[in-house]
């Protein structure tokens, strides 16, 4: 890759960040507006929390496809992720469309996260993110999604999004075990049990 199209690239990915960042807000601001039931403005806030949610995945493939990983890169990426997931759910729990104790266990599961990626790079090193991190970030996409559109009707006495949203509790606290299992040496200063 040339160095003129690898500043180009660059450019298209920051700007990708940038959206998923600038998206957070207005995708939390017209979930206020509709309130406790989807309403006008759920189709639009739909399609741009699903934007939001795209670009995530497509810097992730698009980094590596086009080798441009580098640890700003990486930091920001994460940031942009955990605003967008930490400020919709703050407003759904706020329209009383997600439960409080789930948003304490997936935006503290996240904070834990972020110091424990401090720790590691001030180390030198990148926390890569696991399978059950990239599986975490889909579901709860999903059930964030799913919350915002709330379709159908109760099953069992919870709606489908809760029943997903339980589900992406779940698996945030199965990655958050295992990124401490395998960074414990670098917390504690002992090596980790094989």
């Amino acid at each position: 890759m040339s160095l003129v199209s690898g500043v180009r690239t660059a450019r298209f990915l920051a700007a990708s960040t940038t959206l998923r960042i600038v998206l957070t807000p207005v995708v939390m601001a017209l979930l206020m507006a509709d309130g406790a039931e989807p309403g006008r403005t759920s189709t639009v806030t739909l399609v741009l929390f699903c934007i939001a949610a795209a670009t995530d995945f497509l810097d992730g493939y698009l980094a590596r496809r086009w080798d441009l990983t580098t640890k700003l890169g990486s930091f920001l990426d994460t940031t942009a992720d955990k605003l967008l997931v930490t400020g919709v759910l703050i407003a759904l729990v706020a329209v009383e469309r997600a439960s409080p104790w789930i948003a304490v266990i997936i935006i503290g599961r996240e904070l834990v996260i972020l110091g424990l990626r401090g720790v590691i790079a001030a180390e030198g090193t990148v926390m890569q993110p696991s399978f059950l991190g990239k599986l975490k970030t889909t579901i709860q996409f999903a059930a964030i999604a799913l919350a915002i559109a709330r379709p159908g009707e109760p099953i069992a006495g919870l709606y489908l999004d809760e029943w997903v949203m339980i589900v992406a509790a779940v698996i945030t606290v199965w990655s958050a075990g295992d990124y401490l299992a395998r960074f414990a040496s670098s917390v504690t200063g002992r090596p980790a049990a094989s």
